[in-house]
């Protein structure tokens, strides 16, 4: 039984850095976690991409969710605990690169068949893997669990979605962060989330300003120094 689904569609960026800050507090809490498919195509299937999204949207869009087709290949061949390894994966050469044209359409925009086929290979598993990109019969598994996780936070969401303590827990969107803690910060960020998930009267707590994912693929050069805030006042300085 995991201890946390987490629910991504790997271009999106805010899933990504969310994901990173999930992976600190896993390595010190132990907790087994399942990752999950959302697809933003298809929550987005209903909407005028040219009215209401920037050009580069569809195509990044569409491009999540071939590589969510791949990834529900790997995991009807070798188990669920190689999406984990496959998003890891995909997630660094999609953001931790340099700056390309779209910023969260890197996947899309480097090719996506060539993609796939290099983290295939950086894990260890069957390039054919890859003719999954094409193949529409694996959108009803993603369908699915993109069902899913709308049903559990309702359909006004994005990505990321966890679902803590499943499956009787409560599941939450986000939450969305632009920076990754530091590990300290990680563990007590996770409990103050955890908390909100766990009251039952819980809704929603949001503020629409935000800076950009302070990534590489969003021209922030890998261990560059930045200010992140102190929970308790003040700023300090910190590796990213």
């Amino acid at each position: 039984m995991a201890d946390l689904h987490f629910y991504f569609d790997p271009v999106c960026p805010f899933a990504w850095m969310t994901s990173k800050w999930v992976r600190i507090v896993q390595r010190q809490r132990s907790y087994a976690v399942e990752w999950r498919f959302i697809s933003l195509r298809m929550v987005n299937s209903g909407v005028d991409y040219a009215a209401h999204f920037p050009p580069e949207y569809e195509e990044s869009h569409t491009a999540g969710l071939k590589l969510l087709r791949v990834a529900a290949r790997i995991r009807s061949s070798e188990g669920a605990d190689a999406v984990g390894g496959f998003y890891e994966v995909l997630g660094q050469e999609t953001f931790e690169r340099d700056p390309v044209p779209g910023g969260s359409a890197a996947a899309a925009y480097r090719g996506i068949e060539g993609l796939a086929a290099e983290v295939l290979a950086r894990n260890g598993l069957p390039t054919e893997y890859g003719s999954a990109l094409d193949d529409a019969s694996w959108d009803t598994v993603i369908r699915a669990e993109t069902d899913e996780a709308l049903g559990l936070t309702g359909k006004d969401v994005g990505t990321p979605i966890l679902h803590f303590a499943p499956p009787e827990g409560k599941a939450l969107f986000g939450p969305v962060i632009s920076r990754l803690p530091g590990e300290a910060e990680a563990l007590e960020l996770w409990e103050h989330v955890v908390a909100l998930a766990r009251f039952p009267g819980f809704a929603e707590l949001k503020r629409s300003l935000r800076e950009q994912p302070q990534l590489p693929a969003f021209g922030v050069p890998a261990g560059e120094v930045g200010v992140q805030e102190d929970w308790h006042g003040g700023s300090r300085r910190l590796k990213k």
